[in-house]
């Protein structure tokens, strides 16, 4: 059962499972796959595939003929319900969209430009899993964003084919080219490319610890987007909120993985007591509720606070990847919330609309990095590179500033390169 806390009684650091953790074992693993790959590129990942995923591959490159036949096995219902989910990401996503700028003063220029980043790689977890949601959320952005190359690995299934839904996403979504390679080997190939997985400038992607490791340990060679963490759900919520909704949001993400964080923050004992309540009966008919389940025992809290000001207080602390305003007036608490990757606002906006269909990005923060950082968008997948361009007679106005300033940090050198273009000039 999930446990029922006083918020005068806990330290809130201790609120979510967010302890630092060695992953030597795992490290070690990792480290050992991506010196393989980089060392003899498709025989290591043909090796991978053998032992990891179980299949045989000749050639990872899915082909014309696998996306025509899985085009064929989608339901033609499940098909529009992605357009329609694409078609929301598209449009949310091309508001993102930045422009540079240019200033511009007598015998002075300064702008910035904005270049899409060329080659881009996306990880999308496969296997027994099929998540095409990823697919839209990781390259309808990247399109947006005028990526050029968009690449994406994937896992094979055992007879050596990629979930029909996850290819299907990807045409939808623009994805130029599909491998059929999965978990740290695909990290490395993107990162340092082989005669098959060309090399890219960033990967972006959700994936197991082996995923995310990789992720990691690649960084600097190539950008990535983040380093995620188990999944987190804060529900905040007062008297007026729907128990059965609470409890069934709350499960919504208790279900993806027994590390997950799902936490209620109320004002209202009856309702924490309402939702405990509902929390045992649904949970008892979920399909992953061993999953679910651990997630509860383990990580699971309703914490109670003295007033609706504690409660926004505790998850602007928390700063979670998914927060839902369960509140009569949402709207007008949305602007005190200044921690969170993605706000869910009010009793009909559950975070699994977020995931599947609104359109915002379900790439989210976690582990509190909602502190300083943002849900997935096309600024991911965008380079600004600034410019400056002064005239000889603007130069000169400035010279001796310059000097003064890089002489004060003991750098002549930078104070000679402004002063030198005016030698024997009374400045």
């Amino acid at each position: 059962m999930i446990k029922i806390i006083d918020s005068e009684k806990i330290n809130m650091k201790d609120i979510l499972n967010r302890e630092i953790q060695s992953y030597t074992e795992y490290e070690n693993i990792v480290r050992d796959i991506i010196y393989k790959v980089r060392t003899t590129g498709d025989v290591a990942l043909k090796e991978f595939a053998l032992n990891f995923d179980k299949v045989k591959l000749d050639n990872f490159v899915v082909s014309e003929e696998e996306f025509k036949a899985a085009e064929k096995k989608v339901d033609a219902a499940l098909v529009e319900v992605i357009k329609k989910s694409a078609a929301n990401i598209r449009e949310f996503h091309s508001a993102q969209a930045r422009k540079g700028f240019e200033l511009n003063k007598d015998g002075i220029v300064l702008g910035q430009k904005i270049s899409p980043i060329e080659n881009v790689g996306i990880y999308v977890p496969g296997g027994t899993a099929s998540y095409p949601s990823t697919v839209l959320m990781n390259a309808i952005p990247a399109k947006i964003a005028g990526v050029p190359n968009i690449y994406m690995c994937t896992p094979p299934q055992k007879d050596g084919s990629v979930k029909a839904e996850i290819l299907m996403a990807a045409k939808i979504a623009g994805v130029d080219k599909v491998f059929k390679i999965g978990g740290a080997g695909a990290i490395a190939a993107f990162a340092y490319g082989t005669n098959t997985i060309p090399k890219v400038d960033k990967i972006v992607g959700p994936g197991n610890i082996f995923v995310a490791l990789a992720k990691k340990e690649v960084f600097g060679t190539v950008g990535i987007d983040m380093v995620a963490g188990p999944t987190e759900i804060l529900v905040v919520a007062d008297d007026s909120a729907n128990p059965v909704y609470v409890a069934a949001d709350i499960l919504s993400q208790a279900e993806h993985d027994k590390l997950a964080t799902p936490v209620l923050v109320t004002n209202s004992e009856k309702l924490a007591k309402a939702v405990q309540e509902q929390i045992d009966v649904q949970l008892k008919e979920l399909p992953r509720y061993e999953i679910a389940n651990t997630s509860i025992e383990n990580n699971g809290k309703i914490i109670l606070a003295k007033d609706l000001d504690k409660v926004i207080d505790i998850a602007n602390a928390i700063a979670p990847e998914h927060l839902e305003l369960c509140i009569a007036k949402p709207m007008e608490m949305l602007g005190k919330i200044k921690n969170a990757g993605s706000v869910f606002l009010g009793n009909y906006t559950p975070e699994s609309l977020g995931d599947y269909f609104a359109g915002p990005n379900h790439t989210l923060p976690t582990s509190g990095s909602a502190r300083f950082s943002s849900a997935l968008g096309v600024d991911d997948f965008i380079k600004k590179t600034q410019y400056i361009c002064y005239t000889r007679e603007e130069l000169g106005k400035v010279a001796k500033d310059i000097a003064e300033f890089a002489n004060s940090e003991g750098l002549q050198g930078h104070a000679k390169a402004a002063l030198i273009r005016f030698e024997g000039e009374e400045l």
